[in-house]
């Protein structure tokens, strides 16, 4: 619980992320076909001077996030994304400028390779977002925006910091591509999309890979609330 909050302090400090790019060409990611969308939060823990939200909204909430930004991508390989939303802060009216708190989210992530049934990270990647500045934020989003407004905002600026991340590890690691080596440097489109028959399996039942993904991302979680905790997988 310290740390979490410790974390939400620091992700005032964090970078904003525009992600309204939706209507653009996506971010290239090699070979890269999303596959199973798993968000959970097992331990969700709301920050201070925050609005209430459920676990099941925040589920909804980067449920479509992680679709519309990632569903875009039609490469020849499947990849699992696996996230766990572990605390947040949607901003309450306060005194302009001297008082009104910034919403903020915090979650982890983990990417699974389906065809070789592993994770390419072993240990999850955290992510920490504040909401987009604008015009009617300035003073402070609880001032001027509904709770499913901060919600949307920050669901859509973390699926933005999750591409970034991928990019970055397709860049430097080649998670995405057919040769292994880096992407930095190399351009061109990605490969064709998998068959009608491969889509169509991968939607007709989960595969067994995202099932441990999902309880070893539900056992992390709770594994940051034991100080004695193994290196997490999801934490």
């Amino acid at each position: 619980m310290t740390r979490l909050f410790a974390l939400l302090g620091l992700v005032l400090i964090t970078a904003c992320t525009n992600a309204n790019d939706l209507d653009e060409a996506p971010t290239y990611l090699g070979n890269f076909h999303f596959g199973h969308n798993v968000v959970v939060a097992p331990n969700l823990t709301k920050g201070p001077a925050s609005r209430e939200a459920s676990k099941e909204e925040w589920i909804e909430a980067m449920t479509t996030a992680m679709s519309d930004r990632f569903g875009r991508y039609d490469g020849s390989k499947l990849y699992h994304l696996g996230v766990s939303v572990e605390g947040y802060v949607l901003a309450i009216p306060g005194v302009p400028i001297l008082a009104s708190p910034k919403s903020a989210l915090i979650l982890n992530v983990t990417a699974w390779d389906d065809a070789a049934g592993k994770k390419l990270n072993e240990k999850p990647h955290t992510v920490t977002v504040v909401e987009s500045i604008s015009g009617s934020t300035f003073l402070g989003s609880g001032l001027t925006q509904s709770k499913e407004k901060q919600m949307l905002n920050l669901s859509r600026n973390a699926a933005k910091q999750i591409q970034n991340w991928l990019e970055n590890q397709n860049n430097d690691k080649g998670w995405f591509e057919d040769d292994g080596m880096p992407a930095k440097g190399k351009t061109g489109p990605a490969p064709e999309a998998p068959t009608e028959t491969d889509a169509a399996a991968a939607d007709e039942a989960p595969a067994p890979e995202v099932a441990d993904a999902t309880d070893q991302v539900v056992t992390a979680a709770k594994a940051t609330q034991e100080p004695e905790a193994a290196a997490p997988v999801a934490e």
